[in-house]
């Protein structure tokens, strides 16, 4: 992993400006430190690393949690959501 994509990540993520990854995309929040106590969805070949690194996985097609909003894989249409809840956010 380049050093300088995973401190742009973390450091993106923490200024709760709206991040989405779908399918290995978590990958990146993972490397960046960010995914502990966070709820989100997951590719199958994923849900053990994020639950390594305190990610709370769950089962759902979409999940917004804070300013991170994730989908399994496209084939749950997930960025069309993805793009819905982070647009209609107050």
């Amino acid at each position: 992993m380049d050093e300088d994509a995973v401190a742009f990540v973390c450091e993106f993520v923490e200024s709760g400006k709206p991040v989405a990854a779908i399918c290995h995309g978590p990958w990146s929040l993972l490397e960046a430190g960010v995914l502990k106590g966070r709820r989100l969805p997951s590719f199958p070949s994923l849900r053990t690393d994020l639950r390594n690194a305190g990610a709370d996985v769950v089962g759902e097609e979409v999940v917004v949690d804070d300013n991170l909003a994730t989908s399994r894989d496209p084939g749950d249409r997930g960025g069309p959501r993805i793009t819905h809840r982070h647009t209609s956010r107050p």
